[in-house]
């Protein structure tokens, strides 16, 4: 017999461990461990000693303060008005 799944489908975790953290923000194991390091993502919580998990919002949140491409730490930077389309236009 099957094991039925702990959680519901819908509901999803509040923490998940190194592995996940990592696909969760589309890098490796290792280069996590670098983020996690240098303080660009967040360090784990410790539920219980020797158990490191981390918070899926608070990886949300550093994921959003990294940089875009060009330079934009994140799209708030861009002003309102300020559309590449019309900048490219504005050259011909």
């Amino acid at each position: 017999m099957k094991n039925p799944a702990i959680l519901p489908v819908s509901l999803a975790p509040f923490g998940v461990n190194r592995e996940q953290a990592a696909t969760l923000i589309g890098v490796s194991p290792t280069v996590f461990d670098r983020l996690v390091q240098d303080g660009t993502m967040p360090q784990p919580r410790l539920p219980v000693k020797g158990r490191c998990v981390w918070d899926v919002d608070e990886l949300a949140t550093a994921w959003r303060q990294l940089p875009h491409r060009g330079g934009a730490s994140h799209l708030d930077d861009a002003t309102a008005n300020d559309n590449p389309w019309d900048r490219k236009a504005a050259k011909r």
